[in-house]
């Protein structure tokens, strides 16, 4: 089933060198005045948040047109008014920015067309994701059996670090197949990091 994106501005959180992938579950510490005001609209909203990647040093800095639109799932407030919250990836989407009226950026959001990889390949493909992201991880790698070639592309993407160019070049890839093949050759030319528990993913 398709996402229905949303037809009004949403919210948009910048960082840099983060990617928030479909299906990622990510924790953020949100502190700064602007943030908090963020969280507090959108708590009494839909609660979706565009997470993007901060792409210069410019002030405000220009973000990555293709980003992660996330919901937030669940949340902490803290005394002192700080929050801890935990973001769902729903879908890469395009994104522009419009005219905010709060402390904090929006952005309106379009569709991210993908090319998804024809049978035989997708099961070829799967099978190499599987075995890498597998060598990255000291448990048994918990995937649906059904998970797609995007899916276990994004998973094998977050476990690798990798620098914030070639991360970019590979999140804003609209063909999962070539998506797939690029962070497997990743996979082979960076040498593993100390692996993460499953539970961390």
């Amino acid at each position: 089933m398709t996402l229905q994106l949303p037809r009004s501005p949403v919210p948009i959180f910048p960082l840099r060198g983060m990617f928030l992938y479909p299906a990622q579950m990510l924790p953020l510490h949100i502190f700064e005045p602007r943030y908090r005001q963020l969280i507090e609209d959108c708590l009494d909203g839909p609660g979706r948040i565009v997470l993007g990647t901060i792409i210069d040093d410019d002030h405000p800095p220009h973000v990555l047109p293709v980003a992660g639109l996330g919901e937030i799932v669940r949340h902490e407030r803290l005394p002192d008014g700080r929050f801890h919250i935990w973001l769902l990836g729903l879908v890469r989407v395009r994104i522009a920015e419009v005219t905010s009226d709060r402390l904090y950026r929006k952005v309106a959001c379009q569709s991210f067309d993908e090319t998804q990889a024809a049978p035989d390949v997708g099961k070829l493909l799967r099978t190499q994701l599987r075995n890498a992201a597998q060598s990255r991880l000291e448990q048994k790698l918990e995937v649906p059996p059904a998970a797609g070639t995007g899916v276990l592309t994004d998973l094998l993407l977050q476990l690798l670090q990798l620098p914030q160019d070639l991360a970019q070049e590979i999140f804003i890839e609209q063909s999962i197949p070539e998506r797939a093949r690029m962070a497997l050759a990743a996979h082979q030319r960076f040498p593993h990091s100390p692996p993460p528990s499953a539970e961390t993913i």
